[in-house]
């Protein structure tokens, strides 16, 4: 790509900083040799700049004299992973030898590296688009193992061959047009025809097939949020503790014991989601009670599921009935579950019961029905998109989202006119060209660039 020669050297800090057998600082460059060789002395007096070896033992020297035993491994251009020299000094993993050792590598002339800049160096000096970069922080800030594989997936370049191929139809499209623009009064085969219409339309299928992938890529990055509903004393507390696996949440006979936000983590097959047992439903003269019910209904109305909990072992009430309605108005995929099936196996359902997304029947005491929960609850989280693996390609981020929808928008303009004149058809393909090129990062703005590599960790 070479959107820009990068003429200055940086160095970072590339290990999390604290106590740990091993730290490395990152040097990345055209001088990143010379100025690792400025502050080494090897122990076998190699010189980095001319032997042939990679990995070299010895030492850091300040001043005053040795500062820390390191490896260092040498890395040169272009086979590196910014294409440029890169070296990688290996220190002990402490605080002070890794900053002691790169405000070295600054006094001789790097510069601290921003957020993000080692992998931006890369995607500018053509090693990765932009899909694969956004997939290096990806992998970094994955909490699942199928998060983890749908990041390795878009590394691998799945998602880029999709849109890239994208790209050749349209832009083999396009050369077609212009050239019935260009020579309207040439003897040439026809060349806007319906051959052509029909392998637009099929693209035009395969990009909305891409994008229904949106859902099911962002719960896989972003995680979602599942809120669990019902008046006091169902057993909304022991059915979060239950779905942890752990006695997170305090459970007593007491109704409005939970008056505060309850929040965890769990992983459903393989989507992170962060499942908060809310204070029980009920009108209360209690000012912190009430406090809490405000906070649950908050966090009913933006959770991405619900759990609407009823006892089984009693039968449900007026007010069970009441809240239910207030659940269901927020519009949101809502399971109604009976909880207690270890005390009353089979409840009746109320006549209301159809009107959720789904039944489940759960114990949380002995954690039967537990797993038939979960994989509804999965079920309702992915929607449509439930036929999508991790390992294929799909749209992870917004920005994907919203620039593929804008191709999809212009190509279904030009089908719709497609009997337009041909100088109206060229613009609606190159505004799907370059919307789709603003997901690789061929045709993406600066500021947007700026924005996503400065969430990335300085080192990387």
């Amino acid at each position: 790509m070479n959107r820009t020669a990068n003429e200055d050297t940086i160095a970072a800090i590339a290990t999390p900083l604290g106590e740990g057998g091993i730290g490395i600082v990152r040097l990345s460059g055209p001088d990143s040799i010379e100025i690792a060789q400025s502050v080494f002395v090897s122990a076998r007096g190699k010189d980095l700049r001319s032997s042939p070896g990679r990995v070299f033992y010895g030492e850091i020297h300040d001043e005053s004299g040795p500062v820390d035993e390191v490896l260092v491994h040498v890395m040169r251009a272009p086979h590196t992973y910014t294409c440029e020299d890169v070296v990688e000094i290996n220190c002990h993993g402490g605080v002070v030898p890794l900053q002691t050792v790169l405000e070295l590598l600054l006094a001789k002339g790097a510069r601290l590296a921003q957020p993000g800049e080692f992998t931006k160096r890369a995607f500018l000096n053509g090693r990765i688009d932009l899909v694969q970069a956004e997939a290096v922080l990806d992998r970094i800030q994955a909490r699942t193992g199928a998060a983890l594989r749908a990041a390795a997936s878009a590394s691998h370049g799945v998602l880029s061959k999709a849109i890239y191929a994208f790209r050749d139809t349209l832009a083999d499209a396009l050369a077609r047009i212009e050239s019935a623009i260009d020579f309207p009064d040439e003897d040439l085969p026809e060349l806007v025809d319906e051959a052509l219409r029909a392998r637009l339309a099929a693209t035009l299928a395969s990009m909305q097939e891409l994008l229904a992938t949106a859902k099911a890529g962002r719960l896989y990055r972003e995680g979602a949020s599942i809120a669990i509903a019902g008046r006091p004393n169902v057993g909304k507390s022991s059915l979060f503790n239950a779905l942890l696996r752990d006695a997170r949440a305090i459970v007593t006979a007491h109704p409005g014991t939970t008056r505060d936000l309850l929040e965890e983590v769990i992983t459903l097959n393989g989507i992170p989601a962060r499942l908060s047992d809310t204070a029980g439903l009920r009108a209360t003269d209690d000012e912190v009670e009430r406090l809490g019910i405000e906070t649950a209904r908050r966090a009913l109305s933006t959770a991405d599921v619900v759990i609407f909990l009823l006892d089984a072992a009693v039968e449900p009430t007026r007010d069970d009935e009441t809240l239910a309605e207030e659940v269901l108005a927020l519009g949101v995929p809502t399971v109604l579950a009976f909880n207690k099936i270890d005390v009353n196996p089979s409840p009746a359902a109320p006549f209301w019961a159809t009107r959720f997304n789904a039944v489940a029947e759960v114990s949380a005491k002995t954690g039967q029905g537990l797993h038939v929960l979960e994989d509804t609850l999965h079920r309702l989280l992915l929607g449509e998109a439930l036929a999508f693996s991790p390992s294929q390609g799909m749209i992870t981020r917004v920005h994907q989202r919203d620039s593929l929808r804008r191709a999809i928008e212009s190509l279904e303009r030009l089908l719709a006119n497609y009997n337009a004149s041909p100088e109206f058809l060229s613009i609606d393909l190159r505004d799907a060209l370059d919307a789709l090129g603003e997901i690789t990062g061929d045709t993406t703005p600066e500021d947007i660039l700026d924005r996503i590599f400065s969430s990335f960790c300085i080192g990387k």
